[in-house]
């Protein structure tokens, strides 16, 4: 079993093409993997009998010659995707028993293109977070440890559960959103591959909305290639989404043709933080290097309004969160506690179906958009985002790709951070500017910390030119040839 869990998705699709395995063969493996990683929480809801109904399907549509681009093939899906008849929480109390009678768009997608559904991935409660311990069903535990120190560590934020479950070989890949940092930050702590693409690239449709304006679905996956391949499939123009983009979606696989000779890549200057480990800035310097040795140039850019991403994003997307999550009021589904009046049971059921990272950003997003403080702080952030992307298309203007790290440390402990929510914020610091702007990002595993730990290398790139950063991605991931599994595999 073990053998078909360990297969990227290149190499299972390659066996299935050739019919040496079955997709019920390959699921039915993944799902004794979900039912043995059950300690790390990394599922809310399997759906083992849907996999292997769906897997049977798949076998039947391979016979007879309609192979999809995800034919066969295992997956998870954030539980933030509504899919049709299986329960969709959110990872809040406040969702309890909503079961959609639709399918998101991006879920359909991937359906269409022949994929499986292993089961919904756990999640910090409606992306709101850093760690993936807020969700109402509790903390994911990464599979990796600390050399010589067994105490659990974050797999990372919000998109942690899909992270664990691909990191830990559950699933061969797994779909994430990402609003200032939620599919790159976990995959840099959990050693795997995470995609962000370009805001607009994938519909929103059917997405339980956090920040309208930020969030953006995407592929994790354990090779760049795979990303590419399942990005294939979720990405496409939908008349549902007012801000889904009509614009064709490429081969992104054919794009990774290894050749970035003449490339200029963008090093930020404003990026070397104050209080980053000098391993992080050791490993940037090795992916300088990296790229450098394949023929590309490296040029110093900068990004002047950087220091202001992190202010800008906790003003805007609050303030988002805030209108968004006026619709879970009892009424019409999910949890409703009861009250004497209606304004006493919208207090009762917002009081304890939302938990307490929940609320204090609906607390701040409501107060940022009250009278007398709407032009202060929403309208304020709003011109600095403006200032943000500016900065961004200064740059491209004599660079194709932009290189710096993923997150400012390694993974933390479990219960880490959880009383400060500055220090657990400033985990987005090198991810955030690039979603206020609206771009395209891939984190990439280049290496281990002193401790034994995943560490991130991050490529950003043009509006709507992923190509590019696949191409560069698939460059930096061969030099840095990270093969280290974690610990969880050796237990």
């Amino acid at each position: 079993m073990s053998e078909l869990t360990n297969l990227t998705i290149v190499g299972a699709r390659d066996l299935l093409a050739k019919g040496e395995i079955s997709s019920k063969e390959l699921t039915e493996a993944h799902i004794v993997a979900v039912e043995a990683a059950r300690p790390l929480n990394a599922f809310i809801t399997e759906t083992p009998e849907k996999a292997l109904e769906m897997a049977r399907a798949s076998d039947t549509r391979r016979a007879a010659g309609e192979a999809g681009i995800l034919e066969g093939l295992p997956i998870g899906m954030k539980d933030l995707f509504c899919t049709e008849g299986v329960l969709t929480t959110a990872a809040s109390h406040i969702l309890d028993g909503f079961h959609p009678t639709y399918e998101s768009t991006v879920s359909r997608n991937m359906w269409d293109a022949g994929a499986v559904l292993l089961g919904k991935t756990n999640l910090d409660e409606f992306a709101m977070g850093s760690s993936n311990m807020t969700s109402f069903y509790g903390g994911v535990e990464n599979p990796w440890r600390r050399s010589g120190d067994n105490r659990p560590l974050v797999p990372g934020g919000s998109s942690g559960g899909s992270a664990t479950a691909v990191a830990a070989r559950c699933a061969l890949g797994a779909t994430g959103t990402d609003t200032g940092g939620s599919i790159r930050q976990p995959a840099a702590f959990c050693g795997i591959v995470g995609m962000k693409p370009t805001y607009g690239r994938c519909s929103r449709w059917g997405i339980v909305a956090f920040a309208s304006s930020l969030d953006q679905a995407g592929p994790m996956a354990r090779s760049v290639q795979d990303t590419a391949i399942l990005l294939r499939a979720m990405a496409g123009y939908d008349a549902k989404d007012s801000t889904s983009v009509n614009v064709a979606v490429p081969d992104y696989e054919a794009a990774m043709t290894g050749d970035v000779k003449g490339m200029k890549i963008g090093i930020p200057k404003e990026y070397r933080v104050d209080g980053m480990a000098g391993e992080i800035d050791q490993l940037w310097q090795q992916g300088i290097k990296w790229l450098e040795e394949a023929g590309a140039e490296a040029v110093e850019i900068s990004l002047p309004h950087t220091r202001y991403a992190l202010p800008t994003y906790y003003i805007i997307s609050p303030a988002e969160a805030s209108s968004n999550l006026a619709r879970y009021d009892g009424v019409r589904y999910g949890l409703r506690e009861e009250g004497a009046t209606l304004d006493q049971m919208y207090e009762a059921t917002r009081g304890k179906g939302f938990g307490a990272e929940v609320q204090r950003r609906v607390l701040i997003g409501t107060y940022v958009l009250s009278a007398g403080y709407y032009d202060a702080y929403y309208n304020k952030a709003r011109k600095v985002r403006s200032l943000i992307a500016g900065d961004f298309a200064k740059a491209y203007e004599k660079v194709d790709a932009i290189l710096t790290p993923t997150a400012p440390s390694p993974a933390f402990g479990m219960g880490d951070k959880m009383d400060d929510p500055i220090a657990m914020y400033l985990n987005d610091v090198f991810t955030v500017p690039a979603s206020l702007a609206g771009l395209p990002g891939i984190s990439i595993p280049a290496g281990l910390s002193a401790e034994g730990l995943p560490l991130g290398l991050q490529l950003l790139g043009k509006a709507f030119d992923e190509e590019t950063v696949f191409k560069v991605a698939g460059v930096l991931e061969a030099a840095a040839a990270f093969e280290a599994k974690p610990a969880f595999l050796a237990a």
